[in-house]
């Protein structure tokens, strides 16, 4: 199971989840993370999918970067008044004291257990002082394909939290939910807002 291969089903499947995200299930997290950021803050959608989020953002007077592994979604993101999207992956992020905020929903779990550390380090170096940081992830043990062959790391909340605390994050609220994803099973899941 390479990354390559869950980049080839968000590929073949963008128009599939784009109609399936368009609702923006976490708006509350949205909301909470938005109002967490100064005016005209400069933020980066990690993973951005569609570009949904990325675009209310936008409306909001937020300078939004958007940034997915798929070209497909980056396709799909451009549509979005006022985001500038761009094809990278997680570990292409090399900005330094770049951003405000980093919303990353459901997109970090497609990275392997084992450069998580190193790439929510990479995160926090993005930031600014007292960055705002979102995240969102599929709650269980191990990893390994999905039913539809996507790649997906699983954590304990007290595993990611303790993740967060040793890249300089400082989590301050968080929600647990259970939902329906593209692959079509249930999954208990977590959000957590932080600063840094």
């Amino acid at each position: 199971m390479s990354r390559d291969e869950t980049l080839a089903i968000y590929d073949a499947k963008a128009g599939d989840y784009a109609a399936m995200s368009e609702s923006l299930s976490e708006f509350r997290e949205l909301e909470a993370f938005a109002a967490a950021l100064p005016e005209g803050a400069r933020v980066l959608d990690l993973g951005c999918g569609p570009g949904f989020y990325a675009g209310w953002l936008a409306q909001q007077g937020f300078v939004v970067e958007a940034c997915d592994g798929s070209a497909e979604m980056v396709v799909l993101a451009k549509r979005q008044d006022g985001v500038a999207a761009r094809q990278a992956r997680f570990d292409e992020l090399d900005a330094q004291a770049a951003y405000d905020g980093v919303w990353a929903n459901f997109s970090l779990l497609h990275a392997p257990k084992a450069e998580m550390g190193a790439l929510l380090s990479r995160i926090r170096r993005a930031g600014r002082d007292n960055m705002v940081f979102h995240i969102g992830m599929k709650l269980g043990e191990g990893e390994g394909p999905d039913a539809i062959g996507r790649f997906y790391a699983y954590y304990s909340e007290g595993e990611l939290e303790g993740m967060l605390n040793d890249a300089g994050f400082k989590v301050r609220e968080r929600r647990r939910g259970r939902g329906k994803g593209l692959s079509g099973e249930m999954a208990d899941h977590v959000t957590m807002l932080c600063h840094g």
